[in-house]
C-alpha cells in the first residue's frame, strides 16, 4: 500500500459559498476521495488549522507520498513544519506540489528559487500536451488534454530545471507554462502539476486526477532513510 496523506489549507472553501459548492469536503476531500478508488492507496487528510498544521511526526512517518495544496495563507505554515516535511523528503518522501503550491514555502525551500511566475485569473482555456509520453506520470494520457477554464500560469517559471518536464500547458492568451515537473531530491521524488485553481472543478477532471494517481505511484520511496547520517568510512580497496 503507498501511503498518502493530501493536504490543503481548506481556507477558500470555508470563505466562499461558490468554492465550497463545488469542493464541499475541500479539495484535500475531493482528491482523497477519487485516490481512494484505487486498491494499492491509503489515504488520508490534513489540513492547515489541526494541530501541527496535521503534520505530526507520527503522520509524516507514515506517510509515503505527501499532497500540497495551498494559496491564501503560505505565510501561516510553520517554519518547523516545513523543515520537518523537507527533512522527510531528502530522506525519501515523495512530494506532489499543486498549482499555487508553487509559492509554498515547502515547495520553495526544497527548489531553493522563489517560484515566481506570470499568472492572469481569468476564464482561460488550457490545453496540456504530453511532451514526455513515455513517462510514468504520463501514463494513459493522449497527446494532451484540455480544461475548458483554469487561472493562466506563464513563463518565466522562477524553478530550477526539471530532471524531467512531463507537461507544457498552453493557453489561449498565447502563454506556455511548464506545467508538470520532475525533481530529485536527496533520497525522494517532488512533482509540480500546475492545474488546480479553486475557482474551477479542475480536480474533478479525470485526465487531472489521473495524473495525480501517477504521481503518487512514481513519487512512492525506493529508498527511505530512517535518518540522514554523515558516516566516516573505511576504503574498500586495500
Amino acid at each position: 500500500m503507498i501511503r498518502v496523506t493530501v493536504w490543503n489549507e481548506y481556507r477558500h472553501e470555508k470563505l466562499s459559498k461558490g468554492i465550497a459548492a463545488i469542493y464541499p469536503e475541500g479539495i484535500h476531500g475531493a482528491i482523497a476521495k477519487y485516490l481512494r478508488e484505487e486498491p494499492d492507496m491509503e489515504v488520508r487528510t490534513a489540513t492547515l488549522d489541526e494541530p501541527e498544521h496535521g503534520l505530526t511526526d507520527e503522520v509524516l512517518d507514515n506517510t509515503d507520498v505527501l499532497i500540497w495544496w495551498g494559496h491564501m495563507a503560505h505565510h501561516e505554515v510553520s517554519d518547523e513544519i516545513v523543515k520537518k516535511v523537507q527533512n522527510r523528503v531528502l530522506r525519501g518522501m515523495g512530494l506532489i506540489a499543486l498549482h499555487s503550491a508553487h509559492a509554498s514555502k515547502v515547495f520553495t525551500r526544497l527548489m531553493g528559487t522563489s517560484g515566481s511566475l506570470k499568472w492572469r485569473e481569468a476564464d482561460d482555456n488550457e490545453r496540456v500536451w504530453v511532451v514526455e509520453p513515455g513517462h510514468p506520470i504520463a501514463e494513459g494520457l493522449g497527446e494532451y488534454f484540455e480544461l475548458e477554464r483554469e487561472e493562466m500560469y506563464g513563463e518565466r517559471f522562477d524553478v530550477p530545471a526539471p530532471d524531467t518536464l512531463v507537461f507544457i500547458s498552453w493557453f489561449k492568451g498565447g502563454e506556455v507554462f511548464r506545467s508538470g515537473c520532475c525533481y530529485y531530491r536527496g533520497h525522494g521524488k517532488v512533482f509540480y502539476f500546475r492545474p488546480g485553481h479553486e475557482s474551477f472543478p479542475t480536480f474533478h477532471n479525470p485526465s487531472v486526477i489521473r495524473v495525480i494517481k501517477n504521481a503518487v505511484r512514481w513519487a512512492k520511496p525506493v529508498n527511505r532513510l530512517e535518518k540522514i547520517t554523515f558516516p566516516n568510512v573505511p576504503p574498500l580497496e586495500k
